[in-house]
């Protein structure tokens, strides 16, 4: 897993496809966990070809 881009609010990475699921759920947890404020983060992760 590499992140290859950050744009503003979004966070690009290049993962193995026999990866994707696990780095998904790795890449969420690390975001939500990031920071502890009192204002909920919003995680989504998307999966695309390129």
């Amino acid at each position: 897993m590499k992140m290859i881009l950050q744009f503003h609010d979004e966070l690009i990475f290049e993962v193995v496809a026999k990866n994707i699921d696990a780095a998904k759920e790795k890449i969420v947890s690390i975001m939500l966990n990031s920071s502890k404020i009192d204002v909920p983060l919003l995680v989504e992760a998307r999966i695309g070809n390129n």
